[in-house]
């Protein structure tokens, strides 16, 4: 059985939609996969409650508690590989990760994030698509590099920009897209393993 670990440090709507996903029995049966657990580097992490619920083992390591970026993300592989993962999701995980962590997990690292990559890196993303008089927005599945929010693209969803959208109306629209195409990206990379 291949194990899929997510990392998130909020609400984890999108690691829930890969539970949900691999709960399924042709998902997980076909790709022979389940999550096995979901870390966070906060302790008051709303999804890890949706993880135990679902009987995913769930782990806390806070990053306020290491010296330096390398320590955590030292430690952090350390929790990830005891669950031997064949792939590691990064759902809502709100660190920059070393150049270190993310060779370690090299071709099975993948990242989700709120714009049509290569535009909108970052932070923001729906504000400045609005700024920037965008017609259409959206969200990529990337695998995740040293350089942030630049890897590889694996999927991407698109929804227009409507007249009186703000942030959070198109950040809602975007967010039902990522719920979509992320535990479908998952699946598709697990299926070339």
């Amino acid at each position: 059985m291949k194990n899929i670990v997510i990392l998130i440090s909020g609400g984890g709507s999108n690691m829930a939609a890969i539970v949900r996903a691999a709960e399924q029995q042709h998902w997980g049966q076909r790709l022979g996969a389940r999550v096995a657990a979901v870390v966070s580097n906060k302790a008051d992490a709303k999804g890890l409650v949706f993880a135990r619920e679902h009987g995913v083992a769930t782990e806390v390591l806070e990053h306020q508690g290491f010296a330096s970026r390398e320590a955590f993300d030292t430690a952090l592989q350390q929790v990830i590989d005891r669950y031997d993962p064949a792939v590691v999701v990064l759902a809502g995980f709100m660190r920059i990760l070393s150049p270190g962590f993310v060779a370690h997990y090299a071709g099975r690292l993948l990242n989700i994030h709120p714009s049509l990559l290569p535009a909108f890196t970052g932070l923001h993303t729906h504000q400045r698509a609005l700024d920037a008089g965008c017609k259409f927005a959206g969200c990529t599945v990337h695998q995740v590099t040293a350089e942030l929010d630049v890897g590889p693209i694996v999927e991407q969803a698109v929804v227009p920009v409507l007249p009186g959208d703000t942030a959070a109306t198109l950040a809602a629209r975007v967010l039902t897209q990522e719920h979509v195409i992320y535990p479908r990206a998952v699946a598709n990379l697990l299926s070339t393993m």
